[in-house]
């Protein structure tokens, strides 16, 4: 059994701020994720990745912006349970959270916040892969240069699909996209700049087969008119998006507006003692970027910090006065 004064619940961006704001205002944390390491879905999905909308970076990495908020949070040592589920909510007799975790760890705290971006999320599967076992399927890229030499397919027409294919053509000895229609919902501007690279784009058309044995050699590709033709390939990314759910998030008795937790403006939820920001929350005028979370963790600290402590102030004052 551990005891915290605020038990974060998704260790993404805004769940890595709040942990540093939480120590800030001088309250302990738990930083619970079900991945195995910080980042959220950055780190899941697209740590290669440009970010150009964080505020002081003209742009950034994804990985190297995880890598920032955890080294700014580890100014106060946050406790980091990953690889486990925040299962159960119940309440002790004084009125504080209590956290049953996957792990049958039990987690007693003075608030909870919630961070868990779009919640559990699982990657849309690849039919022509179900009967595949080996090697040199993916679904995202964790690092550019492991696919460097490589022939890579990649299946999907949106913004990650597009966004590979333009940070693997450098790299890769050769790269095609392949998409079952001929619009793409990727950014007009990014579809333009694959366009000038030297990657062939096959429309209104499916992966019908992979190829190999234990390891990918070649797919299969049919195209609606003109039958099928065998691809080289080492690596097929399958860009497909991904399903979201809250997971056990759903049965805590939380007020949702379809996936997403309706707040109010103090990020607080319908439950005591429990707050969500970032993605994961919802609110009249809601946008939902990395800035908007930065801000809402900072927001949800400072009102956990009160429900902890009545006496509290709810604004501490700003870091560069603490020296």
């Amino acid at each position: 059994m551990l005891e915290v004064d605020v038990a974060i619940v998704g260790a993404g961006p805004t769940g890595l701020f709040a942990a540093y704001y939480a120590g800030f205002r001088g309250l302990s944390t738990a930083v619970i994720d079900a991945l195995p390491e910080p980042g959220g879905q950055i780190t899941a999905m697209y740590p290669e990745k440009a970010i150009f909308d964080v505020a002081g970076f003209p742009t950034i990495k994804g990985r190297d912006l995880v890598a920032n908020l955890v080294e700014q949070a580890g100014t106060f040592n946050p406790t980091y349970l990953l690889g486990v589920q925040a299962e159960k909510l119940s309440y002790l007799e004084d009125g504080r959270p209590c956290l049953s975790l996957s792990d049958g760890s039990v987690l007693h705290c003075g608030a909870i916040l919630i961070t868990g971006g779009m919640g559990s999320f699982t990657s849309r599967p690849l039919p022509a892969a179900d009967a595949f076992t080996g090697d040199g399927v993916v679904f995202f890229v964790r690092r550019l240069q492991d696919l460097a030499g490589h022939n890579v397919v990649i299946v999907g027409g949106g913004d990650s699909a597009f966004d590979w294919a333009l940070a693997l053509a450098p790299l890769a000895k050769s790269v095609t996209l392949v998409h079952r229609r001929d619009k793409f919902r990727a950014h007009a501007s990014t579809v333009a700049r694959v366009h000038e690279l030297p990657v062939e784009i096959i429309v209104n058309a499916e992966v019908t087969q992979i190829l190999g044995d234990g390891r990918v050699t070649g797919c299969e590709v049919t195209a609606r008119a003109g039958g099928a033709r065998i691809l080289p390939a080492d690596t097929v990314v399958a860009a497909l998006g991904f399903t979201a759910d809250l997971g056990p998030l759903a049965d805590w008795g939380l007020e949702l507006d379809k996936r997403h937790i309706k707040v109010d403006s103090t990020t607080a939820t319908n439950l005591p003692r429990v707050f969500a920001a970032g993605d994961i929350s919802e609110y009249p005028g809601k946008v939902r970027l990395i800035a908007t979370g930065f801000g809402e963790a900072a927001t949800a600290v400072n009102n956990a910090a009160v429900a902890i402590d009545p006496a509290a102030h709810l604004f501490p004052g700003h870091s560069s006065d603490a020296g």
